[in-house]
């Protein structure tokens, strides 16, 4: 079955902050124009440094934050005319920290079973909890535990049973793997591939680790201060990267040869101010591939025959992001 789940069209979200003592508020713009679809079935990765407005982003398509303007749609529908156990109903979180995300004083069966009881079930919710939780690894003699007395990674399955138990087609997951063992990470992203092929689930994925991106995705979405600068199938986007920060992204991984050092991905250390967007290409002041009109001139989107889409001033003239 294929079709787009989730779509965002020219979405923003616009924070009044601060701007210091007996200074008015100035705008915080954390998404800022952003066009994004989600496939039915695919898993779309999106990746950038912290503060670029992934969370945001996934929030709004959760439903849990209205966008400032723009459209969201979840499977065609628009979001603000969808009550809120609609929307939960077809897509569901995974947060990254199973300590904090988990109620420490209701047992896992109880947190598991706790959606199904949102939604009017009774004795059939337990018997789906229980089979959720074998369904991700979890013996049914945890029903009755506390989350204090698990694992990390039997916490996050925890999550994930309770993600899954209402059978939602699309599941955001914002760092799903962050806060556990490297040992325990590979068992719950195996478990993550393992369910989406199972019960046909479409993933979007936020991370900074570059190498679980590689391992999970089908689709990749590079974000910068608030914009999609390049996207495209998964695999294309990690062997030929286009714009220039894709590329300083993809440089900045570690290799396991610790005589090569740190790498050096030309970025500098410094990091825009979101509340004093530069002019131009917001990332043309750590650009070292920067036009001059990159300065006064914002860049539209190329694209690909093949949907690969970059934001770039380099690819404008040529009118494919492939060449």
């Amino acid at each position: 079955m294929t079709g787009q789940v989730l779509e965002a069209r020219d979405v923003r979200r616009t924070f009044m902050v601060s701007g210091g003592f007996m200074r008015p508020k100035r705008p915080l713009h954390a998404v800022n124009g952003v066009d994004l679809r989600v496939e039915r079935g695919e898993v779309l990765a999106l990746v950038g440094e912290s503060g670029c407005g992934k969370t945001t982003l996934a929030r709004m398509l959760l439903g849990l934050l209205r966008p400032t303007s723009g459209r969201l749609e979840i499977e065609g529908r628009p979001v603000e005319t969808m009550d809120r156990l609609t929307i939960a109903r077809t897509v569901q979180p995974i947060f990254q920290d199973p300590y904090s995300s988990l109620n420490p004083r209701k047992s896992i069966g109880s947190i598991v079973a706790l959606p199904l009881e949102v939604q009017g079930e009774g004795e059939a919710g337990r018997r789906r909890a229980e089979e959720m939780m074998e369904l991700v690894g979890l013996p049914r003699r945890l029903f009755h535990h506390y989350p204090n007395q698990l694992s990390g990674g039997q916490r996050q399955r925890v999550a994930i049973a309770r993600a899954l138990v209402n059978r939602p087609r699309v599941v955001v997951c914002d760092e799903p793997t962050s806060a556990l063992d490297v040992s325990v990470q590979s068992q719950i992203l195996n478990l993550l591939l393992d369910l989406r092929a199972e019960l046909g689930l479409t993933y979007l994925i936020i991370s900074h680790n570059l190498a679980v991106v590689e391992h999970m995705a089908t689709r990749l979405a590079v974000m910068y201060l608030g914009r999609i600068v390049e996207q495209g199938d998964a695999k294309s986007v990690f062997a030929h990267p286009k714009h220039p920060y894709t590329t300083a992204l993809l440089d900045s991984v570690l290799t396991p040869d610790p005589s090569l050092g740190v790498p050096d991905t030309h970025l500098g250390t410094a990091y825009p101010n979101p509340l004093e967007m530069p002019a131009g290409c917001t990332f043309h002041p750590r650009c070292a591939r920067a036009l001059p009109r990159c300065r006064r001139e914002a860049p539209s989107p190329v694209a690909d025959p093949d949907g690969r889409r970059v934001e770039c001033h380099l690819f404008a003239d040529t009118g494919s992001a492939g060449t």
